[in-house]
């Protein structure tokens, strides 16, 4: 015993050890990354829309709550009551890092903005891009930006329903199973002005851990002035294409269709096989033969009681005494099986099997043969499409003048953050190193722990852990079976206690040694793992520039005079007063209630 107890101290020692020498680790990266201060990033060159969620005042001015109504669902549900609110990510926070979160369930909710000025298809590309975090998970709910018609009888953000004219919709979508990532245009027809959805084709991608993990991820849409298309997510191409090409249903109609006043001439013989009218039954052809006959070979099995009854009466039962023989009849008792045919192969009068029968061939009808009337399968005759235009343009939409998010959510806590709406690719590119790249940054210093390496290590599935497990356990399953095989006069338990009394350090030594090795095991894949999962150089410059910009901000600060800088706290604290009066009285955006139940599909 004092060896067992002795083996499980070092043991805990060993555990306790690399635990806190990983914990030491991950504080000191902790550390490091609170010193870094946020601040806003800035666009490099001319957006149309900016939006980072900073500055709760100017959100106010600027996004506007619907006060719409949906049609065809019911009253209780129809209004967009959804509640938004401007908060901190629940993980891997930054003080003053705010960003747009859907807090309510199963509530319709609707938030708009416009852009600086209209944005008109014409020489340069159209790039939308945010980030969505879907903390608490996804259940069923969409998270895309619709990009809104420039129409003067639309004009309302206040309006904004589901019914609002949009030129794009652009964004991650799931219910079940279904993970999609929308790409939506609606495209005019040149010939009569109507509008019709044009659907992409699905990623390449798989999509599921975007909905699933809890990270941000940052969803990117380029299209360009040839009609070429790109979508990413976290910078890396998932998709891409023409408008031409891969969209559903197409941009171009058919040139010819078939012509549906077209009938079928009632002479057309469409029979590519007849019967052979000259083919004769043949004399030897009986059409009465039986499929089966007896199989005479088939002889009586040895041991079968052809005397003895399948089924016996129960000599063990008993009339009842309520029997009454004018209205139940005679009174015979149950049968149960003939316990002599229990050990026999079988009994009663034997029956010989049956068997297929050569000379069965059915009912006799003539072979077929190629039909010398043939004319094909017969189809409608093309004729021009009087629908028909060719638009070799789709790139020039009807122009857009503002943004929103209108969305229906089973899942809470959906945050969205740093906007940009933008006609340079270089400019977008450069948003996303300062805002996205600079975070993922920061989050895989602060994720550089020995549980955070085992979930990237086992991809997120804990689930293979079993398979270490499995190998460590193997050892003791063959000890196990090695006792079993030592049972002779006692019980199993018996035998087992008497030998782990008799060999303590031996029974102390395979309780410990699997769950070390599993340990190790884990321990090791991380380390291996290490090189892969590190933050690279180039992904440490946007955080250092931060930094810089931030030393250089406080700097600046210091050499103001004493009497600016007491102005510019007075400021502060009564912009901090305004805002803390405000965030009282109306701490999330939008109406509050009671949730509402899901609404019937549309």
């Amino acid at each position: 015993m004092a060896r067992l107890i002795a083996n499980l101290i070092i043991y805990l020692c060993l555990l306790c050890s690399i635990i806190k020498a990983n914990e030491s680790g991950d504080s000191n990266v902790q550390d490091t990354a609170a010193k870094v201060v946020y601040k806003t990033p800035e666009i490099s060159g001319f957006a149309y829309l900016v939006e980072t969620f900073d500055n709760e005042e100017k959100f106010k001015k600027s996004w506007v709550l619907s006060e719409a109504k949906k049609d065809s669902v019911d009253e209780d549900i129809a209004k967009y009551d959804g509640i938004w609110s401007i908060e901190e990510p629940k993980e891997h926070a930054q003080e003053g890092d705010l960003g747009l979160v859907l807090k309510s369930k199963a509530r319709h909710a609707a938030i708009s903005t416009t852009l600086s000025k209209p944005f008109y298809f014409g020489d340069n590309p159209l790039i939308v891009q945010y980030e969505v975090n879907f903390q608490e998970g996804q259940e069923c709910s969409g998270a895309y930006l619709k990009l809104l018609t420039l129409d003067a009888e639309h004009q309302d953000l206040k309006k904004f329903h589901d019914k609002t004219p949009y030129t794009i919709m652009f964004g991650p979508d799931k219910c079940g199973n279904n993970h999609k990532l929308h790409f939506i245009f609606r495209h005019k027809n040149p010939l009569n002005g109507s509008i019709e959805e044009k659907h992409c084709k699905k990623p390449r991608e798989r999509l599921e851990d975007f909905f699933k993990d809890k990270q941000s991820h940052l969803y990117t849409l380029i299209i360009r002035p040839d009609n070429s298309f790109e979508i990413k997510v976290d910078n890396k191409v998932v998709n891409s294409g023409s408008l031409l090409d891969d969209f559903t249903p197409p941009v171009n109609p058919p040139l010819e269709i078939e012509d549906p006043t077209d009938v079928q001439p009632e002479d057309w013989d469409d029979k590519e096989k007849i019967p052979d009218l000259s083919a004769v039954k043949p004399d030897d052809w009986d059409e009465d033969a039986p499929a089966q006959i007896v199989d005479e070979d088939d002889i009586m099995p040895e041991g079968w009681l052809e005397d003895e009854s399948p089924m016996i009466p129960n000599p063990d039962s008993v009339k009842p005494e309520d029997w009454d023989i004018e209205m139940d009849g005679e009174w015979e008792p149950p049968e149960i099986p003939n316990p002599k045919c229990a050990d026999a192969p079988g009994c009663g009068p034997y029956k010989q099997k049956m068997k297929k029968n050569p000379r069965y061939k059915g009912k006799w009808s003539p072979p077929l043969i190629n039909n010398p009337n043939y004319k094909g399968k017969w189809k409608p005759k093309l004729i021009h499409n009087p629908n028909y235009f060719n638009d070799q343009h789709p790139f020039r939409m009807m122009p857009i003048f503002a943004v929103g998010f209108e969305l229906w959510s089973m899942s809470t806590d959906i945050l969205f953050d740093n906007i940009l709406v933008a006609d340079d690719e270089e400019v977008a590119r450069k948003w996303a190193e300062d805002t996205f790249e600079v975070r993922r940054a920061r989050i895989e210093k602060e994720s550089v722990t020995l549980w955070g390496r085992i979930l990237k290590v086992t991809n997120y599935k804990p689930g293979w852990w079993v398979l270490y497990f499995i190998y460590c356990a193997v050892p003791v399953v063959l000890y196990i079976w090695y006792l079993l095989k030592r049972v002779r006069e006692y019980s199993v338990w018996h035998q087992i206690g008497v030998f782990a009394a008799e060999h303590r350090w031996i029974c102390g030594t395979c309780i410990i040694i699997p769950g070390f090795a599993i340990l190790l095991i884990i321990y090791y894949c991380c380390l291996a793992s290490q090189d892969k999962y590190d933050v690279k150089d180039e992904d440490k410059q946007p955080l250092e520039a931060n930094e810089q910009t931030a030393q250089k901000q406080e700097e600046t600060e210091n050499q103001l005079p004493n009497t600016e800088a007491e102005e510019e706290t007075e400021k502060l604290n009564e912009n901090e007063e305004i805002i803390e009066s405000e965030d009282n009285d109306n701490p999330a955006i939008g109406g509050d209630g009671p949730r509402r139940r899901k609404p019937n599909k549309d």
